[in-house]
């Protein structure tokens, strides 16, 4: 597949819907391996105890996207991911609640 295929490769998916483990590393294309460190530095939870039972979210998917960039593109350990976007997703929690009482105050 070349690298044009895989930029105009597309799916909707349900937000709502969990993936098991095996599906969700085909989905992105990883090794278990991979997901298995994610879990373990705190930037992936899954439901279930064990790594036969893991199933993620479908809204992971873009976590684990950004996470490859951070590592790949900048350099960044896994550690400094997860506050990189833990903070970039507290952010975007507090600009919607900004936006949220502006909107309040102008009724």
């Amino acid at each position: 597949m070349t690298t044009i295929d895989r930029i105009l490769e597309g799916q909707m998916l349900d937000e709502a819907a969990w993936l098991e483990l095996e599906e969700f590393c085909a989905r992105l294309r990883i090794e278990r391996r991979w997901v298995a460190e994610l879990v373990d530095s705190g930037l992936l939870e899954p439901r279930g105890a064990d790594p036969a039972a893991w199933r993620f979210p479908v809204m992971a998917i873009a976590r684990v996207r950004a996470t490859e960039r951070l590592v790949n593109d900048l350099g960044v350990n896994l550690a400094g991911a997860a506050v990189i976007l833990d903070l970039l997703e507290e952010r975007r929690h507090l600009l919607a609640r900004l936006r949220q009482l502006e909107r309040a105050l102008e009724e």
